[in-house]
């Protein structure tokens, strides 16, 4: 496919995304309608559509769009001219072109009107919650939420050092780097894409899992011995990382099975057990139990960006009744003098300190030893962590 085709397309899963459609599933379902584009065009399409799609409204904006509902088009016109291209020189109308610009389109539209919602790509109903969060620091990290988010791995001290895992890597042309925010974090600096393929990952040396993820984990007071159950454990990222971080007996949960089916082959490769249970299999009583319960996901934006305008004051709302009624399901397994360890991927107060002030309101035998929130200026995605002890 030519740039200009390229183009076309991402244009065209635009209007199918802004219409409602799951990105991956449209960039799914364009693939298999479209097997000409080779791994290249697809991986180029792909990184024009997620881009559009975190800095929504300023492109549109840009666009010409204003405030509307914008095009595809709109977007892409939005996304080439913050960059710098010369438009007319990719909107020819040859084949498989896009059309040429209007006189409209050509207009030289600059954020300098634009609110601060537009300037920062985030919802206006939200930047209060921003506000009240993060303070001071709350544009810079909406602004780190605009750009793609690296790729990081955790070293799986069981079969690697840090030292290892990098040369690992670097036989697969792959670089990394230590990353501060974890003892066992790497960054991946090139080669990002080959990860899934390289040996270091396929003998279970490394495992992919978000710098931010790793340090909440080792947030948890995790030792030899214990019972720990991950209660939300959808495909298993912190129950592998604490099952490699300590001799322990973990237990994966989620309310949907189908989330767990891969946790059984990465467990195998990374030479560790996990067993997995429903509901109705749990003990009575954990040492450890972890909930890196369902929410909002504004720490991780800048991975699934689809999320952010998806969101609305309902759903939030939604999201901290029901993390609410997990904390009350999974206070009475945690074993007298055992310890709840609450995660999000949130950075809002509604989902993390509050939540956790509505929880020790309603079981006062727990107190609070540690939290953190961890914002993406630390360099990964946004995480809080909760370490509660059940005194009982």
């Amino acid at each position: 496919m030519t740039p200009t085709a390229r183009l076309s397309a991402a244009i065209e899963l635009l209007d199918t995304i802004l219409s409602g459609v799951n990105a991956e599933r449209a960039l799914t379902n364009w693939a298999r309608g479209n097997r000409y584009a080779g791994s290249k065009d697809r991986r180029a399409i792909r990184d024009y559509v997620f881009d559009a799609v975190r800095c929504l409204r300023s492109y549109a904006w840009l666009g010409g769009a204003g405030e509307a509902t914008p095009t595809g088009r709109q977007v892409i016109i939005g996304a080439l001219r913050a960059s710098g291209v010369d438009l007319d020189t990719l909107f020819t109308g040859e084949r498989f072109s896009p059309e040429p610009l209007t006189d409209a389109e050509r207009d030289g539209v600059t954020l300098d009107a634009a609110g601060r919602g537009v300037r920062l790509d985030t919802p206006d109903w939200l930047l209060p919650k921003f506000d009240a969060a993060l303070g001071a620091d709350a544009d810079a990290i909406l602004a780190i939420g605009r750009e793609r988010s690296p790729v990081f791995l955790r070293v799986n001290r069981r079969k690697a050092t840090l030292g290892h895992a990098i040369e690992m890597l670097a036989e697969d042309n792959i670089a990394a780097q230590p990353h501060a925010l974890s003892d066992c974090a790497l960054i991946v600096t090139e080669g990002a894409r080959m990860v899934a393929r390289a040996q270091a990952y396929l003998t279970g040396a490394v495992e992919v899992q978000d710098a931010g993820s790793q340090a909440v984990i080792n947030a948890l007071p995790v030792q030899d011995g214990q019972r720990v159950l991950d209660y939300c454990a959808g495909g298993g990222g912190k129950a592998l990382a604490l099952a490699c971080k300590a001799d322990v007996a973990v237990t994966a949960h989620d309310i949907d099975p189908t989330r767990m089916q891969d946790i059984a082959p990465r467990a195998s490769r990374a030479g560790v057990t996990i067993t997995t249970a429903r509901a109705a299999q749990l003990e009575d009583s954990y040492d450890l139990i972890v909930a890196d319960v369902p929410c909002s996901g504004s720490g991780s934006w800048s991975r699934a960006p689809q999320a952010k305008w998806a969101l609305t004051p309902e759903r939030l709302t939604e999201l901290t009744e029901l993390q609410a009624q997990i904390l009350n399901e999974i206070a009475p397994r945690v074993a007298k003098g055992g310890v709840l360890g609450y995660i999000t991927c949130s950075l809002f107060d509604v989902e993390n300190s509050e939540q956790i002030t509505g929880f020790v309101a309603r079981h006062p035998a727990f107190t609070v030893e540690t939290s953190r929130l961890i914002t993406p200026i630390e360099g990964a995605d946004g995480f809080f962590v909760c370490v509660l002890r059940h005194t009982g």
